[in-house]
C-alpha cells in the first residue's frame, strides 16, 4: 500500500479563520487511487515547523503532498523548506519567468520582482503549470522512489492541478493502475447523522471486505463505502452491492453519489423536466439563489431571485397583503404561501419557492423562536408550506434552510 502524509501550512489554518478543505479533498482523491493517507499535519508560516512536518512526513510514508505557502511573500517558505529538507538547490527557471511576466502583462500591471522566486525551481522538478494563479507547483522525486509534491494553497488553484497533472504522475510513479479497492460517497439529506447510522446498522455490522465511514456535513450526511477485493473488478462488484444496498435502505434521502450536489441534482431534474424556477428569500437573503447559480447553465431553468427581507419589499415585490403580515407575521405559513405564489405571477416561472423564518441570533420569541424557518413551494396544481425548526448559529441556519428548499423541490420533481 502506497502511503501519503499531508501537510496544510498556513498561520491563517491554525488560527481557524480559513478552513483546510484541502486535505479533505486530498484523501479523498488519493484514495480512489489506491494511496492511504496515514496522517496530516497543520503549520503556520514558520521555517522550523514546517521543516519538522516534511521530516516526520518522509519518515513514515511514501509521498507527502503540501498545500500552501508558494506565494510571492516573505513568509511563502514551502517551497524553499521542501528543497532544503530534500538537499536540493534552486535555480531560476527561464520558461517560468515568462510565464509570470506574460501573467502580469495581459492584466496590464508591473509585475514586482519579489514573484521571481515563483520561478524557481530544483533542475529535477517537474514543474506544475498553474491555470488559475502565479504559482505553480512542483513534484520533487527523491531517492528510496519517495516525492514531494507542493501545491498553492487555494482550493480553485490546488484542484485543478492535482486532477489534471499530479494524479497522473503518481500512478505512473507508483503504477498504481492495477489499485485493487474501489470507493463511492453516497450523499444523503433529511436525516440525522445517528438516525442514518441506526438505519444502515446492518450494513456495518455485516462489513467485511468493505467499510463504511459516515461524514456530517451542513446538514448532509455522506456514506463512504471502500470495498477490498482481490481485485478492482471484484471491489467493484462489491461497492455496487454495498451501494444498492444503503440506496434500498435510505429510499428518497439519497440525492446524489459521490460531486454530486443539491443544486446540481435539482438543477439537471429542473432541466430535464424543462420546468422554470423562480425564488423569494428572506432570511437566506440570496443564498438559494447564490447555490443554484453556481451551476453552470443554471439560466436554462432558473429565472431569477427576489430578497424581500422587509415588510414593505415584500408588499411592493411580491403583493404579499399587509392584512397577512399583521395578523400572522412574516415569519409564517401564510406569508411565505404568498411570497411564493408573488415570485411566481412576477417571474411568470412554472415553479415558485419562498424562503422566510428567524435565523438570529435575535429576534425571536417563545412563539417564534430562532431557527423557526418555513419553506413554500407553488406551481400548477401544487402548494406545499414546510414548518422547519433549525438549531445552529446565524449562517448555520440560513445554509439549512438554503438546502431544504432544494431538497423540497428535489422530492417534488421526483
Amino acid at each position: 500500500m502506497v502511503k501519503a502524509y499531508l501537510i496544510s501550512t498556513g498561520t491563517e489554518l491554525l488560527l481557524g479563520s480559513t478552513l483546510d478543505t484541502n486535505s479533505i479533498f486530498l484523501s479523498r482523491k488519493l484514495a480512489e487511487i489506491g494511496v492511504k493517507v496515514i496522517g496530516k499535519s497543520v503549520v503556520g508560516d514558520n521555517p522550523d515547523s514546517i521543516a519538522m512536518a516534511l521530516r516526520m512526513g518522509l519518515a513514515a510514508a511514501d509521498m507527502v503532498i503540501t498545500t500552501g505557502g508558494l506565494g510571492p511573500t516573505r513568509d511563502d517558505l514551502t517551497k524553499e523548506i521542501a528543497c532544503e529538507v530534500a538537499g536540493v538547490d534552486m535555480k531560476l527557471i527561464e520558461a517560468e519567468e515568462e510565464r509570470l511576466r506574460d501573467y502580469f502583462q495581459r492584466r496590464h500591471r508591473a509585475m514586482p520582482e519579489i514573484n521571481l522566486k515563483q520561478a524557481m525551481f530544483p533542475e529535477q522538478a517537474t514543474i506544475i503549470t498553474n491555470h488559475f494563479g502565479t504559482a505553480p507547483g512542483m513534484y520533487l522525486p527523491l531517492k528510496n522512489n519517495q516525492v514531494i509534491i507542493c501545491l498553492p494553497g487555494p482550493p480553485r488553484e490546488a484542484e485543478p492541478m492535482y486532477e489534471n497533472y499530479v494524479k497522473d504522475l503518481l500512478i505512473k510513479t507508483y503504477n498504481l493502475t492495477d489499485r485493487r479497492s474501489a470507493s463511492r460517497i453516497i450523499r444523503i439529506f433529511g436525516p440525522g447523522e445517528s438516525q442514518v447510522e441506526e438505519m444502515l446498522q446492518e450494513v456495518m455490522d455485516q462489513a467485511h471486505n468493505y467499510n463504511l465511514a459516515l461524514l456530517a456535513s451542513e446538514g448532509e450526511i455522506n456514506v463512504r463505502v471502500t470495498a477490498e477485493g482481490k481485485d478492482y473488478n471484484e471491489s467493484v462488484v462489491i461497492l455496487t452491492k454495498v451501494t444498492e444496498q444503503i440506496s434500498q435502505i435510505m429510499g428518497k434521502s439519497v440525492f446524489g453519489y459521490d460531486d454530486d450536489t443539491l443544486s446540481a441534482v435539482v438543477g439537471k431534474l429542473l432541466d430535464n423536466r424543462n420546468r422554470s424556477l423562480a425564488v423569494a428569500e428572506s432570511c437566506t437573503g440570496g443564498f438559494l439563489g447564490k447555490m443554484i447559480t453556481d451551476i453552470p447553465g443554471s439560466s436554462k431553468y432558473f429565472w431569477g431571485g427576489v430578497i424581500t427581507y422587509s415588510n414593505q419589499a415584500k408588499e411592493n415585490l411580491l403583493g404579499v397583503r399587509s392584512a397577512t403580515l399583521q395578523e400572522y407575521g412574516a415569519v409564517s405559513r401564510e406569508t411565505a404561501l404568498e411570497m411564493a405564489w408573488g415570485v411566481k405571477r412576477l417571474a411568470g416561472t412554472d415553479i415558485g419557492i419562498s424562503i422566510t423564518g428567524i435565523a438570529g441570533p435575535e429576534g425571536g420569541s417563545e412563539e417564534k423562536p430562532v431557527g423557526l424557518v418555513y419553506i413554500a413551494l407553488v406551481g400548477d396544481n401544487l402548494e406545499q408550506v414546510r414548518e422547519m425548526h433549525f438549531v445552529g448559529n446565524r449562517n448555520g441556519i440560513r445554509t439549512l434552510s438554503a438546502k431544504s428548499a432544494l431538497d423540497l423541490l428535489r422530492l417534488q420533481l421526483l
